[in-house]
């Protein structure tokens, strides 16, 4: 999915969304940007508020409206629909990826599913959205685990701090699903609550 103009993106949602945009250049950036604009915002609605959340957490996963709206069709079948869209979000292959220090971003993780360097249960898998469940192993195939791209993922995944769901193997370089994705609103820029309204209206 092609997301656009990051920096301007991540302003106009008031949170450093992308990877891109969690770095000292953006902030000064950033800096710059709010100096150079004088003029009074216009406070937001209601729904200009829900529709904030809504991006940031589109973004966050780096779906496009299609994608995620699929996703939000799912959870509103069921009475906890905030819970059941965050289960669904973190539960996709490229998701996991990051989450467990294989990738070093989501879109590097969509890339390593997409170009069949992933491995799920010893099955290589090429599609992204591949949602993964408690007892699932995800990993590198051999050829591509010894390639200098995947040369800092040992070290990265032995600093990293996993979700609770995830089982990390550093050396083995491949981590496993434990639970479920518990969602924790303090713990995430978006508010998945406000987005299910958003959609539920």
């Amino acid at each position: 999915m092609r997301i656009g103009p990051k920096y301007k993106i991540a302003r106009r949602l008031g949170v450093p969304i992308f990877e891109k945009t969690q770095t000292p250049k953006y902030t000064l950036s950033l800096a710059r940007k709010e100096k150079s604009v004088i003029r009074r915002k216009k406070p937001l609605s209601e729904f200009g508020l829900s529709l904030i959340e809504k991006q940031k957490a589109r973004f966050t996963y780096g779906l496009s409206e299609k994608q995620f709206r699929k996703y939000v069709d799912k959870a509103l079948k069921t009475p906890v629909s905030a819970q059941t869209l965050f289960t669904l979000l973190e539960s996709r292959l490229d998701n996991v990826l990051f989450r467990s220090g294989l990738a070093k971003s989501r879109s590097q993780a969509r890339q390593i599913a997409s170009h069949g360097h992933a491995l799920v249960n010893g099955r290589r898998v090429t599609i992204p959205s591949v949602s993964l469940s408690e007892g699932d192993t995800v990993g590198l195939r051999d050829g591509s685990a010894q390639s200098p791209l995947f040369g800092e993922v040992t070290e990265r995944m032995k600093v990293l701090t996993p979700p609770l769901w995830l089982e990390l193997d550093p050396a083995a370089k491949t981590a496993k699903v434990t639970g479920a994705p518990v969602y924790a609103p303090a713990e995430h820029v978006f508010d998945l609550s406000v987005v299910i309204e958003f959609y539920n209206r």
